[in-house]
């Protein structure tokens, strides 16, 4: 898969888990607009991704796509924290 059609569908992806998984009561839905590429790769076969929304909501997504197997992995984080270690 090339790097344009892998973050395509990395966009595309992470618009529609959360448009899936939103709460139904904050009646809130993003498009592929809403959706930006933090950092992503390609080596090889293989793509990799950290997706992220304008949405504050502390979710971040890392996205995978193995190229021997044409398959595509997503995990979904929720930031907790953020802090200095000096």
């Amino acid at each position: 898969m090339n790097n344009e059609k892998f973050l395509a569908l990395c966009k595309k992806t992470v618009m529609d888990y959360f448009n899936e998984h939103a709460d139904k009561t904050d009646r809130k839905q993003i498009t592929e607009e809403d959706v930006f590429i933090v950092w992503s790769c390609k080596t090889l076969q293989n793509n990799k991704a950290l997706v992220s929304t304008t949405v504050s909501d502390g979710m971040y997504y890392e996205i995978t796509h193995n190229g021997d197997k044409k398959e595509t992995y997503v995990d979904a984080y929720k930031k907790w924290e953020n802090f200095v270690v000096r």
